[in-house]
């Protein structure tokens, strides 16, 4: 990614106070694991390739009781910033299915791909980029990465508000072709609101549950045919909020796979939404890591 210099700006006064104080808040927050209390914050990526090299895609795959609009702040920034994105739809019907449908999704484009995953697309992109040649760089966003063999439905750690008698969780509605004692879920208001999207107004959080897409039982306790991070280098953003799939899981996966990790002060398991501007640049990192 070229990076123009910047125009020269006219002199003027000092900022006031209220607005510099603003700018630090917003720059705190952004804390990658292992910095000391008073380590300076960069707000920049680093260097991306150089002009000649191959420009990547960036394909985001959403989670359960969302759909591709949950990446609109991401792919507006990643646009605006000349990279070429898709933000592809999620079945949520299964694991070995949905990886399909976004591995056949992958075979249509051509160079370098970064894939993105947040929540259960998280699982979707470990089995979906494994043994492609063009992914060259994974992004879990509040993400499962499971290992061969680990459902999505093992991996929201202890103290997930998932953990809660199901029948306390979720509305459950049978959907046609469904296999055998499968369902579709969808997340009751209370939960939604307040597990689900706790950082966001509550007037959006009831907008967002009112659009929710259902997710299959079966999207949860498919086993996973495939650990992609295993071979292909990862990034791993955690928001220290999340109540879905809790901070502690988060980074025992993201250390299994040896992931470059951010981790966000505050945020929900929806910091996509709330944060996306942080979400955009640990996925900048990760472009601007294809050679």
């Amino acid at each position: 990614m070229k990076h123009r210099a910047p125009r020269q700006a006219k002199a003027r006064g000092p900022a006031p106070r209220s607005q510099v104080r603003a700018a630090v808040a917003a720059l705190a927050l952004l804390v990658p694991v292992g910095m000391q209390a008073g380590t300076p914050v960069r707000a920049a990526v680093d260097p991306c390739p150089s002009p000649g090299a191959a420009r990547s895609t960036v394909v985001l795959v959403h989670g359960a009781w969302a759909d591709a609009s949950s990446w609109s702040g991401e792919v507006r920034a990643l646009q605006r910033a000349g990279h070429t994105v898709r933000a592809v739809a999620n079945p949520l019907r299964g694991l070995t299915g949905d990886a399909q449908t976004v591995r056949d999704f992958l075979d249509t484009l051509s160079g370098p791909v970064v894939l993105v995953g947040h929540s259960y697309g998280g699982a979707v992109i470990t089995n979906a980029a494994d043994g492609d040649p063009d992914v060259k760089a994974l992004v879990y966003v509040d993400a499962a990465a499971p290992d061969v063999g680990e459902t999505t439905g093992q991996l929201s750690g202890s103290g997930s508000a998932l953990g809660a008698d199901p029948a306390t969780l979720f509305d459950r509605a049978a959907y046609a072709g469904a296999p055998a004692k499968a369902a579709d879920l969808y997340l009751k208001q209370e939960v939604f609101a307040r597990s689900f999207a706790s950082d966001l107004p509550r007037e959006t959080a009831d907008r967002l549950w009112a659009s929710q897409r259902a997710a299959s039982t079966a999207a949860f306790s498919t086993p996973s045919k495939a650990a992609a991070w295993k071979t292909i280098p990862s990034w791993y953003f955690i928001a220290s909020g999340d109540r879905i799939i809790v901070p502690n899981s988060q980074r025992a996966m993201a250390r299994r796979a040896n992931s470059k990790i951010t981790e966000f002060a505050g945020g929900s398991h929806l910091a996509l939404i709330s944060h996306p501007g942080a979400v955009t640049r640990v996925i900048e990192n990760a472009i601007c890591s294809v050679r």
